[in-house]
């Protein structure tokens, strides 16, 4: 079945980057993976190489949050060596790593969210309850780095869960991938106006409103989709919901296209064109498209992208932290077969 763009700009995508790799023989982003991981680790004290080395099959490696994780005392209990105990170098290279798995955009959200934490340290400054430190986020590294063998890398801290597992310097899985942000739209101060995931939310929307009356009827579902479930190697989502993506008109596909974008476009060019391809095999046709809630600033509403291979969770409920009403972003995009290579 002939999708329109949709389906031209998946394939486009996977041949684009297969030919631009082949021309300019650039090095792969799980090679970039390798070198980056490895230098970050050597250049580590035993101490915190037992902090942030863990062994590939450890039961750590799939124990995801994108919630801050403290103890009564306000000692952070999260795994994994923090941006905060290392040296202005070491930090270098964490952030290095990061750009590996990653575009110029993805590392501009993650390195945005990361300062979100000196918003909500103002914003809460008189509750005091959760620590709010931009340098609470953690290094993980899960076996050893090399061109050959399974190993897997996380950096994850308050609304951000970056997960790879490779074999060798191939990106075997690069989920679960969470992006959130608290505020979603800063209110005010000198970053008024600021939205790092705008495109997720706005994209949305526009496609909802889009849609007839009677898609509409479709795609709506009564109740919000609930909140993204933390330290499972596979989303329990079950099948999809709303309105299959061959029920809608062209420019409505183009939408949606546009929606997965910005959440592969956080990705290396290779690992989303590998997505890609793989949601095209199974068929973009079957990709179906479910909305919640209100479509105005300020109403709660959720949505969800689902395929055979993959789903796509937003949840904007919640008021941000100087009380503003559903200002408050959760968004992930998984494997529905299992992530971290889990099959």
């Amino acid at each position: 079945m002939k999708l329109g763009r949709l389906l031209l700009a998946v394939a486009a995508l996977a041949t684009v980057v297969g030919l631009a790799r082949v021309a300019q023989n650039v090095e792969s982003s799980g090679g970039r993976m390798v070198k980056a991981a490895s230098t970050f680790l050597a250049n580590l004290s035993d101490e915190q190489k037992a902090r942030a080395g863990f062994e590939f099959d450890s039961k750590e490696r799939t124990r995801w949050h994108f919630i801050p994780l403290q103890d009564k005392n306000k000692k952070y209990t999260r795994k994994g060596l923090p941006l905060e105990e290392m040296s202005a170098e070491q930090k270098k290279l964490a952030f290095a790593l990061l750009r590996a798995g990653t575009t110029e955009t993805g590392n501009k959200q993650a390195v945005t969210i990361m300062s979100l934490e000196a918003i909500l340290r103002e914003q809460e400054a008189r509750k005091g309850q959760m620590v709010r430190n931009p340098e609470w986020y953690f290094v993980s590294i899960f076996g050893k780095p090399t061109k050959s063998g399974m190993w897997g890398w996380r950096v994850e801290g308050h609304h951000l869960s970056l997960n790879f597992t490779l074999k060798g310097d191939e990106v075997i899985s690069a989920t679960p991938s969470f992006f959130g942000a608290n505020p979603a739209e800063v209110k005010s101060g000198k970053n008024k106006g600021l939205r790092i995931l705008d495109a997720s939310e706005s994209l949305a929307i526009k496609l909802f409103t889009s849609l007839s009356d009677e898609q509409k009827k479709t795609a709506y579902r009564d109740k919000p989709f609930p909140e993204i479930p933390q330290a499972e190697a596979k989303p329990n989502v079950g099948p999809p919901q709303g309105l299959a993506a061959s029920e809608m008109n062209e420019a409505q596909r183009v939408l949606l296209a546009r929606l997965l974008d910005a959440y592969t476009q956080r990705m290396p060019q290779e690992v989303a064109a590998k997505e890609m391809k793989e949601i095209k095999n199974a068929g973009v046709g079957k990709i179906h498209f479910a909305y919640t809630g209100g479509t105005e600033p300020g109403q709660p509403h959720t949505y969800r992208v689902q395929g055979p291979t993959f789903v796509v969770e937003f949840i904007n409920e919640q008021k941000d932290s100087a009380g503003n009403p559903a200002n408050h972003i959760h968004s992930a995009w998984r494997r529905i077969g299992g992530d971290f290579g889990i099959n």
